[in-house]
């Protein structure tokens, strides 16, 4: 190349310890200056490659044109091409270890060739000029343990679609155009985050964006990475916050991506035993090379100092941390210890949670974690695993055990509800009826719901009422807030035409009136992770399916009192144990906010095991809502 070496000693050295945080900023592909010389400077690594060149468009895909000079003993290949340029696609020509032939697309770039293409494209992710100041200035604030935080889960490629032109349309909104629809109907409803699923380039749409090939590209399909970089700005100006899926976990074996990158395993391991998922047909990341860590813990930092993203919900943290995780015996190796612990997965969570959450006060990372692991929220130096916030995936599974039942069975599963109190303060929890409920064969949230049509309306308001008055925060995908009937698909968008009825409208206004009064009420958010905001008055009424429950105020002031009916018979003789005698305001019951609230005065009448009490009609599937 005759140039001095653009990736120095230095980068060398940190990327093989695996602390060069930025290294997406060295590797993949920049347009720069050499000399006077406009261009794009390229650099791999591919530690056990025979040679490394780069064919694209700017040299006709010729194998022979750009060859790459190997910088150092790791394995970096770099040079520079004056006759590329942005919008140019390009692949990196591996002649691998055994001296095969490999082209694959830069696992560092940062926009690919819309599917099925699979090249990657050059850009410019600095152009950007950011306008969401007030948002990032006011950050590092933001304290998941006190602040609210109710997400709308988002598929984006089929929350909305346009009509399609041809059947090859897939009719998808554009991140600018979502942008604007997406901001307006989240602030409408009264969610504080989004979350968006499927955002880092992936191959198949099936897979919903869980099988990743381009780690550091939002995907093509909707896009290009500036029009994504618009769609966080616009969010952020509404004051919307943005979580990303991001999938750790494993990648999948398409020829292109990481798989075998140079001809031996680079990024998974060799074994495997190791390296492999046999129910997914995937690879799983080597988490004890530096290299490796180094690639994903920079992206994590990619999407959230490069992106302004504001968290990162990890997928399948759970196949992770176990190295038998859906394996038989003689699929997996024991750690040094004998056991089914992924030593190297736990060091990798505490490095990546210390370095991200360090550094960016203000964001989450949030643990998609199936199992009863201890301290998956606890700090790294206490032997936690330190994330922000944990998915409550044993409240989801018996909330809605409970929800589905018809309500005469209830009565006998009345501990399904309570339950999950008996831990709720064991982890800092989010509470979540995510896609993976609403999928294959398992029911829109409506339709899991017993009765007839009028019954599982009734039914789900009460339940949605139940999720915001728990502690936790709280999760919803997208279509399940007005009664989506059919099952989720990433093939179709959201059934819309549903709000022209007024039932399914009637079940938006009341979601969006709960949000709303959970921003409104600090008795709902900021004693989440503190016992003393949450108090039964009563979790023993199994015969009646009845439930009440306190959520306290930090300033003792608007406390709120929840009770909630799970049968249809009505209960106009019901009275409530009150902790003081005072006045009681009605709010809100299961038709919404009341136009004016009705006070109720509690009397010395010994109920629930309390000295004061006063009685309400409470008709059946009946929520009630005061505040005192």
């Amino acid at each position: 190349m005759g140039e001095k070496l653009q990736f120095t000693e230095l980068d060398q050295y940190l990327f093989g310890q695996g602390t060069h945080y930025d290294i997406y900023k060295k590797l993949g592909a920049h347009p720069t200056m050499r000399g006077r010389k406009k261009g794009v400077y390229f650099a791999v690594w591919a530690p056990n490659a025979r040679s490394v060149s780069v064919v694209g468009d700017f040299n006709e895909w010729d194998i022979q044109k750009n060859p790459m000079q190997k910088t150092g003993p790791i394995g970096v290949y770099e040079t520079f091409i004056p006759e590329a340029k942005i919008g140019d696609l390009y692949k990196f020509y591996i002649i691998g270890y055994h001296g095969e032939e490999i082209y694959k697309a830069d696992p560092y770039g940062n926009e690919a060739e819309l599917r099925p293409g699979t090249a990657s494209r050059i850009t410019d992710i600095s152009s950007h000029k950011w306008k969401d100041t007030t948002w990032m200035k006011h950050r590092p604030e933001f304290n998941e343990k006190k602040s609210p935080m109710a997400i709308y889960e988002v598929h984006p490629g089929s929350w909305k679609k346009h009509e399609a032109k041809d059947e090859d349309d897939p009719g998808f909104y554009n991140y600018r155009e979502l942008a604007h629809e997406l901001a307006a109907y989240v602030k409408k409803m009264g969610y504080t985050h989004v979350e968006l699923m499927g955002i880092a380039e992936h191959p198949f749409d099936g897979s919903w964006g869980y099988q990743v090939t381009g780690y550091y590209a939002p995907t093509s399909r909707y896009g290009t990475a500036e029009d994504f970089k618009y769609m966080i700005d616009h969010l952020h100006r509404n004051k919307i916050g943005v979580i990303l899926d991001w999938v750790p976990a494993h990648f999948p074996k398409d020829a292109h991506g990481l798989a075998n990158f140079d001809g031996t395993a680079v990024y998974e391991h060799e074994d495997p035993r190791q390296g492999e998922h046999p129910d997914w047909g995937t690879k799983i990341y080597n988490y004890g090379r530096p290299e490796v860590k180094n690639f994903l813990i920079a992206n994590a930092l990619f999407w959230i100092e490069e992106c302004h993203v504001d968290g990162l919900r990890v997928d399948a943290v759970a196949s992770m941390l176990y190295l038998d995780y859906g394996k038989k015996d003689g699929e997996w190796v024991a750690n040094k210890y004998g056991d089914n612990k992924n030593l190297e997965a736990i060091e990798f969570f505490k490095h990546l949670n210390t370095v991200v959450l360090g550094r960016n006060h203000g964001t989450v990372m949030i643990a998609e974690e199936s199992t009863a692991w201890p301290k998956v929220t606890g700090k790294a130096e206490d032997g936690g695993l330190g994330f922000s916030l944990k998915w409550n995936m044993g409240w989801m599974n018996d909330f809605l055990e409970y929800m589905k039942l018809d309500p005469y069975f209830r009565k006998d599963n009345h501990n399904k509800m309570t339950f999950s109190m008996t831990y709720a303060y064991s982890e800092n929890y989010v509470l979540v009826i995510s896609h993976d409920e609403v999928v294959h064969l398992k029911c829109s949230m409506l339709n899991k719901m017993p009765g007839y049509p009028d019954d599982k309306f009734r039914n789900l308001k009460a339940a949605y009422a139940f999720m915001l008055f728990h502690p936790g925060k709280k999760l919803l995908f997208m279509g399940q807030e007005f009664g989506q009937l059919r099952e989720w698909s990433e093939e179709r968008e959201l059934d819309w035409y549903l709000l022209k009825e007024e039932k399914h409208q009637d079940l938006q206004n009341f979601v969006k009136t709960l949000l709303h009064m959970y921003t409104k009420y600090p008795a709902l958010y900021a004693a989440d992770n503190d016992p003393e905001g949450f108090e039964w008055i009563n979790a023993d009424d199994a015969y009646r399916s009845i439930f009440s429950l306190i959520r306290k105020s930090p300033t003792k002031r608007n406390n709120l009192l929840f009770v909630a009916n799970y049968t249809p018979v009505d209960r106009p003789d019901y009275r409530v144990g009150v902790p003081k005698k005072k006045q009681y305001k009605l709010i809100m019951d299961e038709n919404g906010l009341l136009d004016k609230p009705k006070i109720f005065k509690a009397e010395e009448q010994e109920c629930d095991h309390r000295e004061y009490s006063f009685n309400y009609s409470l008709p059946g599937y009946g929520v009630a809502v005061f505040t005192y």
